[in-house]
C-alpha cells in the first residue's frame, strides 16, 4: 500500500507548479503572478549568471525583449508586499522542515554584495564579508530559522548607511520609502525578531556572530523579547571572572542623594575573555564532537563557565545577570579561537552549548547557495540583481528566497520521493549568437 502511495506521489515538476501557485498567488493580478512564477523558474534553471536578461533568454528565446520587460517590471516596478510573499514561503516550507524536528534556532546575520559605482541603493564603502575587507558594497541583514536538518531565510532587509539615509535626492532617486531611516544592523535584526514573534513563527534560540553578540543592547533586546540566545563575542570583551563582581553601592551617609551605582577599585576589576580563558585550569577543557562533517566528525576543545558581563556596570545599580561563557580552544592552537555568551539555563550541558553554537553554520550555507557556486540545487542569483532601486533589491531577494525555499522543501521530503532536478524543466536553447549586455565581446 505504501509503495502504491509512493508511485502516486506527484512528481517534482508538479510539486514545483503547486508550490509556485501557493507562493505567488497573492501578488495580485494574473500577469504579475505569471511573471513572478517565471522569475522563480529562471532562478532554478541551470546557468552561472541569473541576470534578468539571461533568464529571459533562457525562458523564452524567441521573445527575449518581451520576457525581459515582464521580468523587470515584476521585480523593479510592481508594487507587491515582500513580507506577504515571504510569509507564503514560510507556510509552504516550514512544515517540510519540521517533519525532521521542531525549529531550534533563529540565526541573525548580514551579508555584503560588492558593487561598482555609487548609484545602487545603499552602496558605500563598508565592510564586505564576501571580500573580507572594506570596499564598495551593499549590505543586507537577514533572519533564518533552522533545526538540525535544514534552514530557511524568513526576513531580509537592506542596511541603509547614514550617508544614504540623510541624502534626500539619492533616497528619492532610489525609491527609498519615507519610513526607512538609518538603523544599525543590530536594530534591524531586533526588528526582524520582533516581527517573527508577532507572526507566530516557531521560536528558536537566537544565534549570531560577534557583530551582534558584542553589542550589549542587542543581547538585552533579545532577552527583553523573552528569547534565549547564544551569541559570539570578541576576545577583548570584559567580564567578571567566576566568584568576582562589581562592588556594591556605597552605604548612604544620610545626606544628599542615596548612592545607586556599582563600584570598582584597584583590586576589584573585570578581565578580558582571553585573559580568563588563559587562566582556566587544564581540566576545564573537554573535547566535544558536535556533528558529522564532509570529512568525518567535527570536534574541538571547549570550556564553559558562568560569568557576569562588565559592560558599563558602574552606571548600574545591579550587576548584569550571570550567564554562560563558552570558549573554543582547538588542540595545538596558541590561544582560544572563539567565545560566546548565552542566557540559556545554568543546567545546560557543555555538549548542548557547543551543538547550539555550531548550528550557526546553517546561515553560512544559506548565503553560499543563494549567492555563490555552481553546484546543483543552488540558486546563485541573490547578488546578481543589476537594478538600483529599493523595491527591486528587495523584490529580487524575496523571489530568490522563494525559489530557494522550494529546493529546501524538496530536500526535506520524507519518505524520499523523486527529487527535483533542474534539467527536467524544459529549457529552450539560447538564441544563436545571443550575448547579454556586459558580456565579454559584446558591443
Amino acid at each position: 500500500m505504501e509503495q502504491q502511495g509512493a508511485r502516486q506521489a506527484p512528481k517534482s515538476e508538479a510539486r514545483l507548479e503547486a508550490y509556485l501557485d501557493a507562493v505567488v498567488g497573492g501578488l495580485g493580478h494574473a500577469r504579475r503572478a505569471a511573471s513572478a512564477r517565471a522569475y522563480c523558474t529562471g532562478l532554478l534553471l541551470p546557468g552561472e549568471r541569473k541576470s534578468i536578461e539571461l533568464m529571459a533568454a533562457r525562458l523564452d528565446p524567441a521573445h527575449v525583449q518581451a520576457k525581459h520587460q515582464s521580468l523587470h517590471h515584476v521585480v523593479a516596478e510592481a508594487a507587491w508586499d515582500d513580507a506577504a510573499l515571504l510569509a507564503a514561503v514560510r507556510a509552504e516550507v516550514l512544515p517540510a522542515i519540521q517533519r525532521h524536528g521542531p525549529i531550534s534556532y533563529w540565526i541573525v546575520d548580514d551579508t555584503g554584495f560588492p558593487k561598482q559605482g555609487k548609484h545602487s541603493v545603499g552602496v558605500t564603502r563598508q565592510y564586505c564579508g564576501q571580500l573580507g575587507k572594506q570596499d564598495n558594497c551593499q549590505v543586507a541583514v537577514s533572519l533564518s530559522v533552522a533545526n538540525d536538518h535544514a534552514s530557511l531565510p524568513i526576513a531580509y532587509q537592506l542596511f541603509l548607511p547614514e550617508v544614504w539615509a540623510n541624502d534626500q535626492p539619492r533616497r528619492d532617486k532610489a525609491g527609498v520609502p519615507a519610513a526607512i531611516r538609518f538603523e544599525t544592523k543590530t536594530v534591524i535584526a531586533l526588528g526582524q525578531l520582533r516581527q517573527a514573534l508577532a507572526a507566530g513563527v516557531p521560536v528558536g534560540i537566537v544565534l549570531g556572530d560577534p557583530a551582534y553578540g558584542d553589542e550589549t543592547d542587542f543581547r538585552v533586546g533579545v532577552s527583553d523579547l523573552g528569547l534565549r540566545y547564544l551569541l559570539g563575542v570578541r576576545s577583548g570583551t570584559s567580564v567578571w571572572a567566576p566568584g568576582t563582581g562589581p562592588l556594591p553601592t556605597l552605604p548612604w551617609s544620610g545626606r544628599g542623594r542615596r548612592p545607586s551605582r556599582l563600584r570598582r577599585d584597584a583590586e576589584n576589576q573585570p578581565v578580558t575573555l582571553k585573559a580568563l580563558a588563559l587562566s582556566l585550569p587544564a581540566d576545564a577543557w573537554q573535547t566535544v564532537t558536535w556533528r558529522e562533517g564532509a570529512n568525518g566528525e567535527l570536534s574541538s576543545r571547549f570550556a564553559a563557565v558562568r560569568v557576569r558581563p562588565a559592560h558599563r556596570d558602574t552606571a548600574r545599580s545591579e550587576p548584569w545577570p550571570e550567564e554562560w561563557l563558552l570558549i573554543e580552544w582547538p588542540e595545538g592552537d596558541a590561544e582560544p579561537a572563539k567565545y560566546w555568551f548565552s542566557n540559556l539555563s545554568r543546567r545546560t550541558t557543555l555538549k548542548r552549548l557547543v551543538r547550539i553554537a555550531k548550528a550557526r553554520w546553517w546561515i553560512e550555507r544559506d548565503y553560499q547557495e543563494l549567492k555563490q557556486g555552481r553546484a546543483a540545487k543552488r540558486i546563485d542569483g541573490l547578488g546578481q540583481f543589476e537594478g538600483r532601486n529599493w523595491r527591486g533589491f528587495h523584490h529580487h531577494a524575496s523571489l530568490c528566497i522563494a525559489a530557494y525555499g522550494f529546493l529546501i522543501a524538496e530536500r526535506c521530503l520524507f519518505p524520499p520521493q523523486r527529487p527535483f532536478i533542474r534539467r527536467r524543466i524544459e529549457t529552450p536553447a539560447l538564441p544563436a549568437g545571443f550575448q547579454p549586455r556586459g558580456a565579454a565581446g559584446a558591443a
